[in-house]
């Protein structure tokens, strides 16, 4: 069986993708949240970014063609931006700590 063809694997890509747009429409009102709410933002951002982290490393670690052929493609898109996938988690990661940062000045 293909990594692809495997149900949970689709059910959790499916819910991740899912997750993380709601995230991301949530984090349009950003500013208007009050500090706890920030805090709290701040906080599923983190988890999302260790779930993403978790499943592209099964992508990885699999021997499956298109699970290569999908961790190349996102190699491939993140090089014409100039970054690796590591620095993208890198750069995400140090995001979220400058806003902890603020929220922390701000306290």
């Amino acid at each position: 069986m293909g990594f692809f063809d495997s149900e949970i694997v689709q059910q959790e890509a499916k819910q991740l993708f899912e997750d993380y747009q709601a995230l991301i429409k949530l984090g349009n009102s950003y500013g208007k949240f009050d500090r706890e709410g920030k805090k709290l933002f701040i906080e599923q951002m983190e988890a999302m970014m260790d779930r993403y982290r978790v499943f592209m490393k099964r992508f990885e670690l699999s021997e499956d063609f298109m699970a290569q052929m999908t961790v190349e493609q996102l190699k491939t898109q993140l090089n014409q931006f100039g970054i690796t996938p590591q620095q993208m988690f890198d750069q995400m990661h140090m995001t979220l700590e400058r806003m902890k940062s603020e929220l922390e000045k701000q306290a």
